[in-house]
Protein backbone atom coordinates (compact mmCIF):
# COMPACT_ATOMS: atom_id res chain seq x y z
CA UNK A 1 0.00 0.00 0.00
CA UNK A 2 1.61 3.93 -0.80
CA UNK A 3 2.61 5.34 2.04
CA UNK A 4 0.35 8.25 0.70
CA UNK A 5 -2.77 6.25 0.97
CA UNK A 6 -4.94 8.13 3.36
CA UNK A 7 -4.06 11.14 1.36
CA UNK A 8 -5.04 12.09 -2.69
CA UNK A 9 -1.43 13.33 -4.35
CA UNK A 10 -1.99 16.77 -6.28
CA UNK A 11 -2.46 15.20 -9.22
CA UNK A 12 -4.92 13.61 -11.48
CA UNK A 13 -6.74 10.44 -11.43
CA UNK A 14 -9.41 9.16 -13.03
CA UNK A 15 -12.67 7.53 -12.27
CA UNK A 16 -12.47 3.49 -12.18
CA UNK A 17 -15.04 2.23 -13.95
CA UNK A 18 -15.78 -2.28 -13.78
CA UNK A 19 -14.61 -2.57 -17.63
CA UNK A 20 -10.82 -1.00 -16.23
CA UNK A 21 -10.68 -3.38 -13.26
CA UNK A 22 -8.36 -6.17 -14.66
CA UNK A 23 -6.60 -4.04 -16.59
CA UNK A 24 -5.76 -1.80 -14.25
CA UNK A 25 -4.85 -4.71 -11.73
CA UNK A 26 -2.64 -6.54 -14.57
CA UNK A 27 -1.00 -3.75 -15.87
CA UNK A 28 -0.64 -1.10 -12.82
CA UNK A 29 -0.60 2.12 -14.90
CA UNK A 30 0.82 5.23 -13.36
CA UNK A 31 -2.06 6.52 -12.03
CA UNK A 32 -2.23 9.12 -9.54
CA UNK A 33 -5.02 7.82 -7.99
CA UNK A 34 -8.57 6.63 -8.45
CA UNK A 35 -12.40 7.25 -7.77
CA UNK A 36 -15.38 5.01 -7.54
CA UNK A 37 -18.52 5.40 -7.45
CA UNK A 38 -19.96 4.34 -3.42
CA UNK A 39 -23.17 2.18 -4.20
CA UNK A 40 -21.37 0.29 -6.56
CA UNK A 41 -19.67 -1.61 -3.55
CA UNK A 42 -22.49 -1.87 -0.79
CA UNK A 43 -23.01 -5.29 -1.71
CA UNK A 44 -19.67 -6.53 -1.15
CA UNK A 45 -18.55 -9.59 -2.92
CA UNK A 46 -16.21 -9.60 -6.06
CA UNK A 47 -16.59 -5.42 -6.53
CA UNK A 48 -15.24 -4.90 -2.95
CA UNK A 49 -12.32 -7.41 -2.93
CA UNK A 50 -11.00 -6.03 -6.63
CA UNK A 51 -11.76 -2.48 -5.11
CA UNK A 52 -9.40 -3.26 -2.31
CA UNK A 53 -6.74 -4.98 -4.36
CA UNK A 54 -6.77 -1.42 -6.10
CA UNK A 55 -6.51 0.00 -2.93
CA UNK A 56 -3.10 -1.90 -2.30
CA UNK A 57 -1.50 0.10 -5.60
CA UNK A 58 -3.42 3.60 -5.53
CA UNK A 59 -5.08 5.94 -2.71
CA UNK A 60 -8.72 6.14 -3.95
CA UNK A 61 -11.75 8.39 -3.07
CA UNK A 62 -15.58 7.44 -2.61
CA UNK A 63 -17.92 9.36 -5.21
CA UNK A 64 -21.71 9.11 -3.80
CA UNK A 65 -24.87 9.62 -5.69
CA UNK A 66 -27.64 8.27 -4.08
CA UNK A 67 -27.61 9.87 -0.49
CA UNK A 68 -30.16 13.38 -2.10
CA UNK A 69 -28.78 15.51 0.88
CA UNK A 70 -31.59 18.42 -0.27
CA UNK A 71 -34.32 15.86 -0.04
CA UNK A 72 -37.29 16.60 2.42
CA UNK A 73 -37.11 12.75 3.69
CA UNK A 74 -34.97 11.66 6.11
CA UNK A 75 -31.77 10.33 5.25
CA UNK A 76 -31.52 6.91 4.24
CA UNK A 77 -29.95 5.10 7.63
CA UNK A 78 -29.42 1.96 5.91
CA UNK A 79 -27.25 3.66 3.11
CA UNK A 80 -25.41 5.63 5.63
CA UNK A 81 -24.55 2.67 7.35
CA UNK A 82 -23.41 0.76 4.49
CA UNK A 83 -20.98 3.98 3.55
CA UNK A 84 -20.28 4.05 6.72
CA UNK A 85 -19.11 0.24 6.26
CA UNK A 86 -17.14 1.11 3.42
CA UNK A 87 -15.20 3.63 4.14
CA UNK A 88 -13.96 1.65 7.21
CA UNK A 89 -13.13 -1.47 4.94
CA UNK A 90 -11.55 0.99 2.17
CA UNK A 91 -10.12 3.80 4.48
CA UNK A 92 -10.50 6.50 1.48
CA UNK A 93 -8.61 9.83 1.48
CA UNK A 94 -11.80 11.40 0.65
CA UNK A 95 -15.60 11.11 0.42
CA UNK A 96 -18.40 12.90 -1.42
CA UNK A 97 -21.36 13.57 -2.32
CA UNK A 98 -23.49 15.74 -4.58
CA UNK A 99 -25.53 18.79 -3.48
CA UNK A 100 -28.85 17.61 -4.54
CA UNK A 101 -32.32 16.16 -4.17
CA UNK A 102 -33.30 12.67 -5.51
CA UNK A 103 -36.30 11.25 -3.27
CA UNK A 104 -40.29 12.29 -2.53
CA UNK A 105 -42.22 10.59 -0.20
CA UNK A 106 -41.84 6.82 -1.61
CA UNK A 107 -40.43 8.07 -4.88
CA UNK A 108 -36.84 7.21 -5.62
CA UNK A 109 -35.92 9.30 -8.56
CA UNK A 110 -32.34 8.10 -10.45
CA UNK A 111 -31.15 11.62 -10.87
CA UNK A 112 -29.54 14.41 -9.35
CA UNK A 113 -31.97 17.05 -9.00
CA UNK A 114 -31.81 20.59 -8.29
CA UNK A 115 -33.87 22.38 -5.42
CA UNK A 116 -34.18 26.38 -4.66
CA UNK A 117 -31.20 28.07 -2.83
CA UNK A 118 -32.99 29.02 0.58
CA UNK A 119 -32.22 29.44 3.86
CA UNK A 120 -34.83 26.92 5.10
CA UNK A 121 -32.77 24.26 2.27
CA UNK A 122 -29.70 25.87 4.14
CA UNK A 123 -30.91 24.86 7.29
CA UNK A 124 -32.26 21.51 6.10
CA UNK A 125 -28.80 20.30 4.13
CA UNK A 126 -26.46 21.87 7.13
CA UNK A 127 -28.36 19.82 9.39
CA UNK A 128 -27.80 16.69 7.56
CA UNK A 129 -24.33 17.17 6.40
CA UNK A 130 -23.40 17.28 10.03
CA UNK A 131 -25.33 13.90 10.39
CA UNK A 132 -23.41 12.61 7.81
CA UNK A 133 -19.95 13.64 8.97
CA UNK A 134 -21.33 12.90 12.51
CA UNK A 135 -21.72 8.98 11.56
CA UNK A 136 -18.95 8.61 9.33
CA UNK A 137 -16.45 10.62 11.86
CA UNK A 138 -15.11 12.23 8.50
CA UNK A 139 -15.26 15.54 6.08
CA UNK A 140 -17.52 15.02 3.27
CA UNK A 141 -16.87 17.15 0.08
CA UNK A 142 -20.35 18.50 -0.85
CA UNK A 143 -20.53 18.91 -5.26
CA UNK A 144 -21.45 21.40 -7.04
CA UNK A 145 -25.00 20.70 -9.33
CA UNK A 146 -25.17 20.89 -13.11
CA UNK A 147 -28.56 22.14 -13.82
CA UNK A 148 -31.06 22.89 -16.22
CA UNK A 149 -33.37 25.60 -14.94
CA UNK A 150 -33.13 28.17 -11.82
CA UNK A 151 -35.66 28.87 -9.50
CA UNK A 152 -37.30 32.29 -9.21
CA UNK A 153 -37.44 32.01 -5.25
CA UNK A 154 -33.88 31.07 -4.74
CA UNK A 155 -32.49 33.65 -1.90
CA UNK A 156 -28.65 32.91 -2.87
CA UNK A 157 -26.66 32.18 -5.51
CA UNK A 158 -25.45 28.32 -5.53
CA UNK A 159 -22.06 29.70 -4.72
CA UNK A 160 -22.63 31.51 -1.46
CA UNK A 161 -25.03 28.65 -0.33
CA UNK A 162 -21.77 26.49 -0.36
CA UNK A 163 -19.56 29.15 1.43
CA UNK A 164 -22.53 29.26 4.50
CA UNK A 165 -22.87 25.33 3.75
CA UNK A 166 -19.05 25.02 4.72
CA UNK A 167 -18.81 27.75 7.31
CA UNK A 168 -21.82 25.98 9.47
CA UNK A 169 -21.20 22.55 8.82
CA UNK A 170 -17.25 22.18 8.35
CA UNK A 171 -17.55 20.26 4.99
CA UNK A 172 -15.47 20.74 2.10
CA UNK A 173 -16.23 21.06 -1.57
CA UNK A 174 -16.14 18.75 -4.77
CA UNK A 175 -15.42 21.74 -7.32
CA UNK A 176 -16.92 19.81 -10.79
CA UNK A 177 -15.42 22.46 -13.30
CA UNK A 178 -17.68 20.97 -16.13
CA UNK A 179 -20.73 21.51 -14.18
CA UNK A 180 -20.17 25.05 -13.61
CA UNK A 181 -19.31 25.24 -17.47
CA UNK A 182 -23.09 23.79 -17.89
CA UNK A 183 -23.90 26.38 -16.16
CA UNK A 184 -22.70 29.09 -17.66
CA UNK A 185 -24.54 28.27 -20.87
CA UNK A 186 -27.59 26.82 -19.92
CA UNK A 187 -28.35 29.34 -17.16
CA UNK A 188 -25.68 32.40 -17.32
CA UNK A 189 -23.97 31.81 -14.33
CA UNK A 190 -21.31 34.38 -13.42
CA UNK A 191 -17.85 31.61 -13.64
CA UNK A 192 -15.80 34.35 -12.41
CA UNK A 193 -18.51 35.50 -9.47
CA UNK A 194 -18.91 31.51 -8.63
CA UNK A 195 -15.27 31.31 -8.35
CA UNK A 196 -14.63 34.12 -6.03
CA UNK A 197 -17.70 33.34 -3.78
CA UNK A 198 -17.08 29.64 -2.71
CA UNK A 199 -14.11 29.61 -0.02
CA UNK A 200 -10.61 28.22 -1.44
CA UNK A 201 -9.66 26.73 1.28
CA UNK A 202 -12.26 24.20 2.01
CA UNK A 203 -11.36 22.75 -1.96
CA UNK A 204 -10.70 19.84 -1.87
CA UNK A 205 -10.69 18.45 -5.51
CA UNK A 206 -11.26 19.04 -9.07
CA UNK A 207 -13.97 16.94 -11.45
CA UNK A 208 -13.78 17.21 -15.15
CA UNK A 209 -15.82 15.54 -17.82
CA UNK A 210 -17.52 15.99 -21.44
CA UNK A 211 -21.18 16.93 -22.05
CA UNK A 212 -23.69 16.86 -24.91
CA UNK A 213 -25.91 18.61 -26.68
CA UNK A 214 -29.44 17.78 -26.67
CA UNK A 215 -32.49 20.32 -28.28
CA UNK A 216 -30.16 23.38 -27.41
CA UNK A 217 -29.24 22.19 -23.57
CA UNK A 218 -26.02 21.40 -22.51
CA UNK A 219 -26.24 17.97 -20.49
CA UNK A 220 -23.59 16.31 -17.63
CA UNK A 221 -23.62 12.91 -19.77
CA UNK A 222 -19.74 11.88 -19.09
CA UNK A 223 -19.65 10.22 -22.50
CA UNK A 224 -17.08 12.44 -24.09
CA UNK A 225 -13.81 13.63 -24.10
CA UNK A 226 -13.28 17.04 -21.48
CA UNK A 227 -14.00 20.31 -23.97
CA UNK A 228 -11.50 23.22 -24.98
CA UNK A 229 -13.69 25.67 -23.61
CA UNK A 230 -13.79 23.41 -20.13
CA UNK A 231 -10.33 23.09 -19.81
CA UNK A 232 -10.01 27.07 -20.38
CA UNK A 233 -12.07 27.40 -17.54
CA UNK A 234 -10.45 25.00 -15.45
CA UNK A 235 -6.96 26.80 -16.35
CA UNK A 236 -8.93 29.74 -14.90
CA UNK A 237 -9.90 27.90 -11.98
CA UNK A 238 -6.07 26.71 -10.99
CA UNK A 239 -4.87 30.12 -11.66
CA UNK A 240 -7.44 31.75 -8.77
CA UNK A 241 -7.71 28.54 -6.49
CA UNK A 242 -4.63 26.56 -7.43
CA UNK A 243 -4.19 23.24 -8.31
CA UNK A 244 -6.16 20.19 -6.55
CA UNK A 245 -5.98 16.25 -7.11
CA UNK A 246 -8.24 15.96 -10.53
CA UNK A 247 -10.27 13.61 -11.50
CA UNK A 248 -11.17 12.53 -15.09
CA UNK A 249 -14.72 11.48 -15.05
CA UNK A 250 -15.86 9.34 -17.39
CA UNK A 251 -19.03 7.27 -16.96
CA UNK A 252 -20.69 6.18 -20.46
CA UNK A 253 -20.03 5.16 -23.39
CA UNK A 254 -16.26 4.24 -21.75
CA UNK A 255 -13.26 4.68 -24.09
CA UNK A 256 -10.00 2.39 -23.87
CA UNK A 257 -8.15 3.07 -20.76
CA UNK A 258 -5.57 4.81 -22.82
CA UNK A 259 -7.91 7.08 -23.56
CA UNK A 260 -8.34 8.36 -19.97
CA UNK A 261 -4.81 7.98 -19.28
CA UNK A 262 -4.37 10.80 -21.73
CA UNK A 263 -7.36 12.85 -21.12
CA UNK A 264 -5.23 12.51 -17.48
CA UNK A 265 -2.53 13.40 -18.90
CA UNK A 266 -3.55 16.89 -20.21
CA UNK A 267 -5.01 17.87 -16.39
CA UNK A 268 -1.47 17.06 -14.97
CA UNK A 269 0.30 18.90 -17.08
CA UNK A 270 -1.71 22.07 -16.11
CA UNK A 271 -1.29 21.27 -12.69
CA UNK A 272 2.50 20.91 -13.34
CA UNK A 273 2.47 24.36 -14.97
CA UNK A 274 1.03 25.64 -11.91
CA UNK A 275 4.23 24.48 -9.78
CA UNK A 276 6.94 26.05 -12.50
Amino acid sequence: MPANHNILPCTAGIGLRAPHYREVLDTLPELGWVEVHNENFFGGGAPLRTLLKVREHYPVSLHGVGMGLASSTPLDEAHLSALQQLCHTVQPALVSEHLCWNRAGDLVVNDLLPFPYTREALDHVVSRVQRVQEKLNRQLLVENLSSYLSFSHSEMSEGEFLAELVQRSGCGILFDVENLYVNVRNLGVDADEFIRTIPASAMKEYHLAGYSMRDGCLVDTHDHPVYPEVWELYESVLRQLGPRPTLIEWDSEIPALPVLMEEAAKARHRIEACHV
